[in-house]
C-alpha cells in the first residue's frame, strides 16, 4: 500500500498514469509512447467532481425541508465539488490498477465517502466514483474534469460528438431548463446524450481518444486555447436543485468512464 502523501504511478505497455493523492485524487500526468495527453500547469490533469458537478445555484440546495448553503468558490455559485481540494487516501494499488477514499466533511453538511478506481490498460483507462452515505440521505452527483490537450505537437485537435440537446444556458452560466437544438462551439455547455456520453478528440495523423460512459449528461469546455475538456457526469449543472438523485445508505450513487485511445 502507498502512503498518501505519495504520487501513484501505474503503467500497461507503454502507456503511463500519474494519480496524486494529496491533490483531490487529480490524474497529473498520462503518457501514452511516451506524449503527455494532458495539460500540465495551473489547470492541469483530470480531477474528479463530487458530490456535485458544475456550479450550483447560489451554492444553495434542498434536501426535503432542508435549505444547505456552500461555500461561493465561484460566486455567485459553487462549483465542481469538494473531493478536488482535499488528500484522499490510498486503500490499494498494483501495477496498473488503484483504489482511492477520502470521507466527506464540512463544508458538505452530510457524512459519507468517496472511492475512485483506476483501472489502466494498454489502450484504455477506466475510472470509477462511488458515492455513499454514513447515515442520512443527500442528493450527489459525480464526473470528471479532463483537460486534455488541443495539440500534441500537429494539427489542433478535432472534437466529435452527437448529443440529442444542448441544455440552454443562460447569463448565469446555468442551465435555464430548456433543452435546444445543439449549436456550434466554442462550448462551456452541458449536453444530454440519454444513449450515454460518447465523444472522440482527434489529433489528426497522431492520435484519437473516445470518451464513453454510462452518465447521460456531458459537459464540453473548449474555451481556452490550450485544451479540450470532456466531463461525463451523472446530472447537469445545478442539478442537486433540478435533478436530484438521492444517495442513500441502500443505494449508493455510480458512475465510470472510460477513456479508449489507438494510434493514427
Amino acid at each position: 500500500m502507498s502512503s498518501s502523501e505519495e504520487n501513484v504511478r501505474l503503467a500497461a505497455s507503454d502507456v503511463e498514469l500519474t494519480v496524486d493523492p494529496r491533490h483531490g485524487c487529480r490524474i497529473g500526468s498520462l503518457t501514452v509512447g511516451g506524449v503527455e495527453l494532458l495539460r500540465q500547469g495551473e489547470r492541469y490533469g483530470s480531477f474528479p467532481m463530487a458530490p456535485w458537478c458544475g456550479r450550483v445555484e447560489n451554492g444553495r440546495f434542498r434536501n426535503g425541508a432542508e435549505t444547505r448553503q456552500l461555500p461561493l468558490n465561484a460566486a455567485p455559485h459553487a462549483i465542481h465539488g469538494t473531493v478536488r481540494d482535499i488528500p484522499w487516501r490510498t486503500a490499494r494499488t498494483g501495477p496498473a490498477e488503484a483504489a482511492f477514499t477520502c470521507d466527506l466533511a464540512e463544508p458538505w453538511p452530510y457524512p459519507g465517502r468517496v472511492t475512485q478506481l483506476f483501472e489502466l490498460t494498454g489502450d484504455s483507462l477506466t475510472l470509477t466514483m462511488g458515492v455513499e452515505t454514513f447515515g442520512e440521505s443527500f442528493p450527489a452527483q459525480a464526473g470528471w474534469h479532463p483537460w486534455f490537450l488541443r495539440n500534441l505537437g500537429g494539427e489542433d485537435a478535432r472534437i466529435d460528438f452527437r448529443p440529442e440537446w444542448q441544455e440552454e444556458r443562460g447569463e448565469d452560466h446555468l442551465p435555464t431548463g430548456r433543452r435546444i437544438p445543439p449549436r456550434p462551439g466554442p462550448w462551456d455547455d452541458c449536453f444530454g446524450m440519454p444513449d450515454g456520453v460518447a465523444a472522440t478528440i482527434t489529433w489528426p495523423g497522431q492520435l484519437e481518444l473516445t470518451v464513453t460512459s454510462r452518465a447521460e449528461w456531458v459537459v464540453i469546455y473548449d474555451e481556452q486555447p490550450g485544451a479540450i475538456c470532456v466531463e461525463p457526469q451523472s446530472g447537469p449543472p445545478n442539478g442537486l436543485n433540478t435533478h436530484p438523485r438521492l444517495v442513500t445508505q441502500i443505494d449508493p450513487l455510480e458512475v465510470s468512464t472510460t477513456w479508449t485511445w489507438r494510434r493514427l
